[in-house]
């Protein structure tokens, strides 16, 4: 990988005690993470409630994917609204709109294709506030802080996914999938009354962004199709983009297959449990690891080898492994998920300044679209090859991922970045990746 910061701050290295000194982060830390266990709960809720309600496992699974593939739509047509709107106001409508859609859930009693639909029109709004959390996370670190914030980020996700996980598990076996729904909009109602009282109202040129105008919803969907486009015809940002989506949708599809695996290996009961939770075990601490010793150039050196270790491990599904060897290669794959650590600050160096909302939300939102699509790709891959195979192909994707990456190279002469303002080109591209050093 090649640093692009200024040489003499490229190979500082932060503290998690700096990051968490700042107190914005502090903030939009703390209320994400606890959005994060809102979400859980309510997904796996509202996937157990569907199923009750038709006995559907198809559509309890769609359930339970409907909050993920809306969210690239979102990002495509409204995504400019990052950049364009107060990020107060945005953050704070978001987590209250989550809110909302718990406790309608939660208290009406409507049919499933209703309430599917309600899930989805509000995931189409996702990527809006959380790419203006995002932004805003990115103009209060900087340099190697911002690195760590992320992973900050990452560790509290997998943690309050688990946690989420489990309480959601616990809530409905005492008081029903309802309750659980008005305890995760309990949670999401707390998040947005604490951004509402500590952010302060910034409008989008405070913190770098473009204020908004009176176009209206049509001038928003031009905007935020004109941006979206602009960041993907650039290929720096395209590449990484694509670096930070495609691991994640193949070990999302591999993990997808767990529960059917240990089924049909015929492990005893519970254990596909234990084995879905190696995945963010490996990633909590794979984080914790790359991101506390390991200098931000070292970092961006080993982004190849942390993809190829996130995928080589899968295929040794191919052999059929038992529980033991199941469980580590799965957590040997979980470490390799630090790689995104050492693309952080590249990412964000490629951006357009007035842009940067919009790139987080694109981010997020293909990435998660990607992860709900690869667990339908696999599963009809593994009725044809087995679950073991069809596991082993997704790791050995990840590693041909891996592969792709070797071969970017520098450009010969720096590429401009259009503003999005005015449609001009207003910076310069840096090539963000190459070979780490032999």
């Amino acid at each position: 990988m090649t640093p692009t910061a200024e040489p003499a701050q490229g190979n500082h290295r932060a503290t998690y005690r700096e990051v968490l000194a700042e107190p914005r982060f502090r903030l939009l830390f703390s209320t994400r993470a606890v959005s994060i266990t809102a979400d859980a709960l309510r997904i796996a809720t509202f996937s157990v409630l569907v199923f009750s309600a038709t006995g559907s496992a198809l559509l309890s699974a769609v359930a339970f994917g409907i909050g993920f593939i809306p969210q690239l739509f979102g990002s495509m047509l409204l995504g400019s609204l990052a950049d364009r709107l107060p990020p107060r106001a945005l953050i704070t409508g978001g987590y209250a709109l989550m809110c909302a859609a718990a406790l309608l859930l939660a208290l009406v009693r409507m049919p499933v294709a209703a309430s599917l639909g309600v899930v989805a029109l509000v995931s189409l709004a996702t990527p809006v506030f959380h790419g203006a959390s995002s932004r805003l996370v990115a103009q209060s670190l900087e340099g190697d802080a911002y690195v760590l914030g992320r992973s900050l980020n990452n560790i509290a996700g997998a943690g309050a996914q688990l946690f989420g996980l489990a309480l959601g598990g616990a809530v409905v076996a005492a008081l029903g999938p309802r309750w659980a729904l008005a305890v995760s909009a309990a949670f999401y109602l707390g998040c947005a009354l604490a951004v509402c009282i500590r952010l302060p109202r910034l409008q989008p040129g405070e913190f770098g962004g473009t204020p908004g105008t009176a176009g209206g919803d049509s001038g928003a969907v031009r905007a935020s199709l004109h941006g979206a486009g602009l960041l993907l015809r650039g290929r720096t940002v395209r590449r990484l983009m694509l670096a930070q989506w495609l691991p994640p949708a193949f070990v999302a599809g591999a993990e997808g297959l767990i529960v059917a695996y240990a089924g049909e290996r015929h492990f005893a009961p519970g254990w596909y449990a234990v084995l879905m939770g190696c995945l963010p075990v490996g990633m909590l601490v794979g984080d914790l690891l790359v991101g506390r010793l390991l200098r931000p150039r070292a970092r961006e050196r080993l982004v190849v080898p942390l993809i190829a270790l996130t995928g080589l491990p899968l295929i040794g599904f191919a052999a059929e492994p038992g529980v033991g060897v199941s469980s580590c290669l799965l957590l040997l794959s979980g470490l390799g998920y630090a790689y995104g650590l050492g693309l952080q600050r590249l990412f964000l160096d490629a951006l357009p300044q007035d842009g940067q909302g919009q790139a987080f939300g694109l981010l997020g939102s293909g990435s998660m679209t990607l992860q709900g699509v690869g667990p339908v790709c696999l599963g009809a891959v593994a009725a044809g090859i087995g679950t073991g195979g069809a596991i082993a192909l997704a790791g050995g994707a990840v590693a041909l991922t891996a592969g792709w990456i070797l071969t970017w190279h520098p450009p010969t002469s720096p590429v401009p970045v259009p503003s999005y303002s005015t449609g001009s080109a207003n910076g310069t591209e840096q090539h963000a990746c190459s070979p780490p050093a032999q």
